[in-house]
């Protein structure tokens, strides 16, 4: 995970895509897949993005319910 510091500015972070996500799970429920597929231009690759799922289920952001994803809020 690539955080803000000296070296990487915060365009470049993965902390920069949390609202990119975010604002897609805002609209609609979907699979991790069906997400992906929404922000992978966005995203570095699948570490990435799997990295950036695992971050904001840990800050209770989002929540996975079966194979679905919900945002929290």
């Amino acid at each position: 995970m690539k955080f803000p510091s000296k070296v990487t500015s915060y365009k470049e972070s993965t902390i920069a895509v949390f609202p990119v996500v975010l604002t897609q799970l805002e609209k609609k429920d979907m699979t991790p897949s069906e997400l992906y597929r929404k922000v992978k231009n966005k995203v570095s690759g699948i570490q990435e993005f799997m990295e950036i799922l695992d971050s904001l289920y840990a800050l209770n952001k989002i929540v996975l319910d079966g194979e679905v994803l919900h945002y929290v809020g």
